[in-house]
């Protein structure tokens, strides 16, 4: 497996979890504190801790330290490249689809032919 393929991995990993996705999307509006991630969640600061470090992992996010306060911001870069491997997906299963529909409308015969 490669690293791409790795990371990627990673990344959905971290959003197949639905606290992980709602803190992804509460930092899609800025950097916030650990505590200001935390406080919307009915779990324990270190439980919640492991699911930023998960995010952390998978690319998604990152944090700094200063003094005794710890900032995180999203890294837009990584979810990007989560996002063109799902868009290139999308095609793909698209033109699957097309295909599937246009042999399916090849298979019915004319009303004509069913009626003799």
């Amino acid at each position: 497996m490669t690293a791409a393929a790795r990371k990627l991995d990673q990344a959905f990993h971290a959003l197949a979890n639905p606290t992980r996705r709602a803190v992804v999307v509460r930092l899609g509006d800025g950097p916030a504190t650990v505590s200001e991630l935390a406080e919307p969640f009915d779990l324990a600061l270190p439980s919640f801790m492991q699911h930023l470090r998960v995010l952390e992992e998978g690319g998604l996010i990152t944090s700094r330290k200063r003094g005794r306060v710890r900032t995180v911001r999203l890294r837009p870069a990584n979810l990007r490249r989560a996002t063109r491997w799902l868009i290139e997906q999308r095609g793909i299963w698209e033109q699957r689809l097309d295909r599937l529909d246009s042999y399916l409308e090849n298979l019915e015969e004319p009303e004509d032919e069913r009626s003799s």
